[in-house]
């Protein structure tokens, strides 16, 4: 088992955001909010890094900073979607052979997630890989906006198959809230071939029940892996998420 050799990170971003309008260009002490985000992508060195834009706005402020932006179709209907359209783009002879997906809106994202999003890649049986955080607040666990990913963690194993991913609390705890459930982290792994396969696959029956794009490839019977980390990444999606973007990264904050 060995892992891909040769991968590339793309980040999809988009300008049209209903809570934060035009989200990706969000001023955090002086930078977009994507730069933050391609900077931490940089950071993890996993290989190159590139920002699929469906605006030039957005390419622009990348490109300003030292970034390398790619314009894709706006109608892209997702961000897998807009990602493989900017692997065509930059790479068309197929030379990198795994895709990692960052989003766009994770200005304080470890380099370290992306960097373990990528290891479950390491089993060529596994065509995606992503990522999950134990739930710590039970609130959580019952909320709809937080999704789950049923996967079986052994004891002592950080990287488990995903069997499925719901809105719903699975699996089943028995009112039990000692017994985890996994908040699933949106962040993905695709070998080039699983990724091309995965955007000419058509909506699904349970994809387009949930809204959970991910399950489109397991009722195609693609293999998906979880790996377990720590924590989830602060998302920004709305006013007072930025401004807490704006505090954790303020100069001098560790």
């Amino acid at each position: 088992m060995s892992l891909p050799r040769n991968p590339i990170v793309v980040i999809p971003s988009r300008m049209a955001s209903t809570r934060l309008p035009d989200k990706p260009l969000a001023q955090i002490h002086g930078e977009a909010m994507i730069v933050h985000c391609w900077r931490r992508a940089k950071e993890a060195e996993i290989g190159p890094v590139i920002v699929a834009c469906a605006e030039a706005e957005i390419a622009e402020v990348v490109e300003a900073a030292g970034g390398k932006a790619v314009l894709t179709d706006p109608e892209h209907p997702s961000g897998s979607d807009r990602i493989f359209d900017a692997l065509q783009q930059v790479d068309p002879e197929e030379k990198h052979d795994a895709v990692i997906n960052v989003q766009g809106d994770l200005p304080t994202i470890e380099p370290d997630a992306v960097r373990a999003v990528f290891q479950p890649l390491e089993d060529p049986a596994v065509d995606i890989s992503t990522l999950a955080a134990r739930i710590s607040d039970p609130r959580e666990r019952s909320e709809s906006s937080v999704v789950k990913v049923a996967a079986p963690f052994a004891p002592g194993k950080h990287i488990a198959r995903a069997l499925y991913f719901s809105r719903a609390p699975i699996p089943w705890d028995g009112g039990n809230e000692n017994l985890p459930l996994y908040h699933h982290i949106g962040l993905y792994g695709f070998r080039r071939a699983a990724l091309a396969r995965f955007v000419s696959l058509p909506s699904s029956i349970l994809e387009e029940r949930e809204h959970l794009e991910q399950l489109r490839a397991l009722e195609a019977g693609m293999r998906i892996d979880v790996a377990r980390v720590d924590t989830v990444p602060f998302g920004v999606d709305t006013p007072a998420d930025l401004i807490r973007a704006r505090e954790l990264l303020a100069p001098g904050k560790d």
